[in-house]
């Protein structure tokens, strides 16, 4: 065999090692640098993850409170007085509770969750103009919208924007109270 030969082949396979070694450096670098670079986002994210945890609302847990007659608001998630942040409640109204006109510094986003919610339009309620919402329709009052409603059958709509939720009636004179708490009757004295 030539000298020539073998110098040549080693310098062929020197050649080769050394590409092999360059790429072996080069992706060990890429990969310490990726590291360094997600590292934070997965840790943040990991601590997010860890943070906000999910939370399941069950129905029977909610606390209602009347706001009209015929009508109780539970808060589900958020705080709905809290300026610019999410939030959701439910309204619950027994069958043929009238919600006058009214309007909302915030849009305003509807669910029909159970019975039959009437919506109308205006300054002031007219049945007339009622349209019909049945369970999983939505709708949107963009703020400041005058609107009213009526329960056909005992109803829960849920409500959800961002905050403050509030209630500005267009005539509050129309706005008839929660009903009072029930008087206790006497105890029969024997």
């Amino acid at each position: 065999m030539d000298e020539g030969a073998v110098s040549s082949a080693h310098s062929v396979n020197s050649t080769e090692e050394n590409f092999m070694k360059r790429n072996c450096v080069v992706c060990i670098c890429a990969l310490a640098v990726a590291t360094v670079a997600a590292g934070p986002r997965m840790y943040s994210q990991e601590k997010k993850e860890a943070g906000d945890a999910h939370k399941i609302v069950h129905f029977g847990d909610l606390k209602w409170t009347p706001i009209i007659k015929g009508c109780d608001l539970a808060s589900v998630a958020g705080d709905p007085n809290a300026e610019g942040t999410p939030f959701v409640v439910r309204i619950r109204c027994t069958d043929g509770s009238k919600i006058p006109a009214h309007w909302h510094p915030t849009d305003e986003n509807v669910t029909v969750l159970k019975g039959t919610f009437m919506v109308g339009m205006g300054d002031s309620f007219d049945e007339a103009k009622l349209q019909t919402m049945n369970v999983g329709n939505f709708a949107t009052m963009p703020k400041e919208m005058r609107h009213y409603g009526m329960a056909k059958g005992e109803t829960i709509v849920q409500v959800h924007g961002a905050g403050p939720f509030k209630v500005n009636w267009v005539n509050p004179s129309e706005v008839l109270p929660p009903d009072a708490a029930p008087a206790t009757k006497p105890k029969a004295q024997s």
